[in-house]
């Protein structure tokens, strides 16, 4: 299962059912690299998902101010490997950002970073002015730019306008990617998963281990630290949450030690989305990696799910 593949959206683009995220490379203020981690690490993590045959890889252009799409284009012209990744970037509709060219200006800059003439996946980062942007990220499609379209962080009312204005321009829209996790479940209670596998268009879900508090590491007694996750992530928060990670903590014990972060991402997958989940060194990637060798049983689904319900009541 574990160089299993999937078709994005209803493009001819093949990717492996769990992506690469790469917000942390090169963030230094909100993630610590160069501190806590460096170039080297996310080479390894590079290298051994490629090895792995996992080949879809996320960026942006606003993740660590271009750095993470030059240490991934860095990655890229230096492998050696045999499969060629999926590279997935975004384009972030700032105000200032007033005409249509903007975007296939910013594509460019993304292009020189990332060492390409072209992206396989190009998304806009934010439901802004949304006319607007997906006319604009039509016509850099059809320039040959790229290769499929997305969008991220849109509803269903929000993806259901995006998809019919590329319908008029006769391109498929191929993913949404927004925030999905065990705890943070808005975007499959408000229909948007279903209305995504109506369209065909791939469910990509970000931060599906909640920033590392689904793999169990941090508790109201060691919270996270950092600018994000401490405000996110509370000591109050983290209590709400506690009876949930001991159900995760009991399915591990009964399917031989599969870790938290394991489960998490197979819930993730049990629901036909696609984790798009960070990793800043080789171990966290093997781990990520590991829940694709396993599927756990609609009664454990069906356990979590409970589970996660009963700490949103």
């Amino acid at each position: 299962m574990a160089n299993g593949h999937t078709k994005l959206g209803d493009t001819n683009l093949s990717i492996s059912k769990i992506g690469v995220g790469t917000w942390a490379w090169g963030s230094r203020i909100l993630w610590g690299y160069g501190r806590d981690y460096t170039e080297a690490d996310l080479v390894s993590v590079y290298e051994e998902s490629l090895k792995s045959g996992v080949n879809f890889f996320d960026t942006a252009e606003i993740y660590g101010m271009g750095n993470s799409e030059e240490i991934l284009g860095h990655c890229f012209q230096k492998s050696r490997a045999d499969i060629s990744p999926v590279i997935a970037t975004k384009f972030f509709p700032f105000p200032w950002r007033l005409g249509k060219n903007a975007l296939r200006q910013a594509l460019v800059a993304s292009l020189k970073r990332l060492g390409l003439n072209r992206v396989e996946l190009y998304q806009i980062h934010q439901p802004v002015n949304i006319n607007k942007w997906l006319n604009a990220i039509a016509d850099v499609y059809e320039e040959g730019l790229i290769n499929a379209v997305g969008v991220s962080n849109y509803n269903p009312e929000q993806l259901k306008r995006a998809f019919d204005i590329l319908e008029n321009r006769r391109i498929k829209l191929a993913s949404n990617q927004v925030h999905y996790s065990l705890i943070h479940r808005q975007n499959e209670t408000n229909g948007l998963l279903s209305l995504c596998q109506e369209l065909k268009v791939t469910f990509l879900a970000y931060s599906p281990l909640a920033q590392g508090v689904l793999t169990g590491k941090y508790t109201p007694q060691n919270p996270p630290r950092g600018i994000l996750r401490s405000r996110r992530y509370r000591r109050a928060v983290l209590e709400r949450w506690q009876p949930l990670i001991k159900v995760m903590t009991k399915i591990s014990e009964e399917n031989a030690g599969k870790t938290l972060a394991q489960i998490a991402l197979n819930w993730v997958l049990s629901k036909g989305a696609i984790p798009v989940v960070g990793a800043k060194n080789i171990t966290q990637i093997k781990d990520n990696i590991a829940a694709l060798d396993w599927q756990l049983s609609d009664k454990d689904v069906a356990r979590l799910d409970k589970a996660a319900n009963t700490m949103e009541n």
